[in-house]
């Protein structure tokens, strides 16, 4: 089997692939059909097209049309953690959540590890392996949406999702009435302020929602947290979205992990909240607290902090006229934070790899 190419979609090539064989254009048709519409992911089972080219389509790609397949998976009352693992040996992690409104949401990866080094995080210890594919990140909602209804899909996964400049294509492809036809206000991109993404995103996605980390009103601070900090201050990244802001109208996301001890001081919130009022449009500036999440490989030094604690610096900023919310929190139980079902994995397996050596 032929492995599936990085620089070109599946899509690209399985048109050229048709071509050759001297199918008709229709038959690209007929696949995408019985992938997206029947949930068909396996050639065989693909009654659409004719045993002859099905054969010859698992001769080529392998059985599955699927880039990437599971290894692990952790189950919490409402949420799934799913570790994949891609043709090439990489592993990437998807959260699904069903909501009890009944609304599901995804959450993709879009790099093997990630480069930026914010020192909360279990991928940033991982370091950065590679970009996804287009193919790579889609097929993570591919997979779950052929078992499961997928309602919205999150780029909050492992990784920096602006970063990766194929993040856009699958933005494209979800959104594609031929694929998954999710509606642009469906898909929500999360970025620690990678600004050179961020102007592209808000160019050729603009219907997109944005999620931006902010984590400290403080620019030491947030440097201390997230690197990135450096090359593109918070004031960077924010003035890239008061335009965007302005010109759609839509409303806009600030992500702030509350860490106890560290950044969560009623003087944090009030800041915080000073941070929001200098908005061109505060009103369609949202926050979303997210009480840490302590992971493995990140520093003990990081702690959860208390319900209290949280529900004060949500009433500090509320106070002072901030929409926010304590974003819902299902994975203390499985693992939930980006890149630590990943680590958990491998440590399982050199634990075995260990015994076995011991054995021996």
């Amino acid at each position: 089997m032929r492995p599936a190419r990085h620089a070109a979609s599946r899509d690209h090539d399985l048109r050229e692939f048709l071509a050759h064989a001297g199918e008709p254009a229709y038959r690209l048709t007929q696949l995408l059909h019985a992938v997206y519409r029947r949930g068909v992911t396996e050639f065989a089972h693909m009654d659409e097209l004719p045993r002859r080219l099905r054969d010859q389509l698992a001769a080529r790609y392998g059985e599955s049309v699927l880039t990437i397949r599971p290894i692990a998976t952790q189950r919490g009352p409402q949420v799934e953690k799913l570790l994949f693992e891609s043709r090439q040996g990489a592993r990437i992690e998807t959260v699904f959540a069903r909501y009890r409104s009944g609304w599901t949401s995804l959450c993709v990866s879009t790099q093997v590890g990630c480069g930026l080094g914010c020192t909360f995080c279990a991928t940033g210890a991982v370091g950065l392996v590679r970009n996804l594919t287009v193919d790579e990140i889609c097929d993570q909602v591919l997979y779950v949406a052929c078992r499961e209804r997928v309602d919205s899909v999150a780029f909050m996964g492992m990784g920096e999702a602006l970063a990766n400049p194929h993040t856009f294509a699958a933005l494209r492809q979800l959104a594609d009435p031929a694929h998954h036809a999710l509606s642009p206000r469906r898909l929500t991109v999360s970025t620690v302020g990678f600004v050179p993404g961020l102007r592209r995103l808000v160019e050729e996605h603009p219907r997109v929602t944005i999620t931006v980390s902010v984590h400290s009103p403080y620019e030491e601070e947030r440097a201390r947290l997230i690197p990135l900090q450096h090359r593109f201050p918070l004031s960077e990244c924010l003035a890239v979205l008061d335009e965007h802001v302005a010109a759609t109208r839509r409303k806009a996301y600030l992500a702030y992990l509350v860490i106890d001890g560290l950044n969560d001081t009623d003087a944090h919130a009030r800041d915080l909240a000073r941070l929001v009022a200098r908005r061109r449009r505060p009103e369609l500036f949202h926050v979303n607290v997210i009480p840490y999440n302590p992971a493995a490989g990140v520093d003990a030094a990081y702690r959860r902090p208390t319900p209290d604690r949280v529900r004060r610096f949500l009433r500090v900023l509320r106070e002072r006229g901030v929409r926010a919310t304590r974003r819902t929190q299902f994975g203390d139980s499985i693992d939930a934070a980006c890149g630590q079902l990943h680590a958990r994995y491998l440590g399982d397996a050199r634990q075995s790899t260990g015994s076995a050596e011991a054995t021996d």
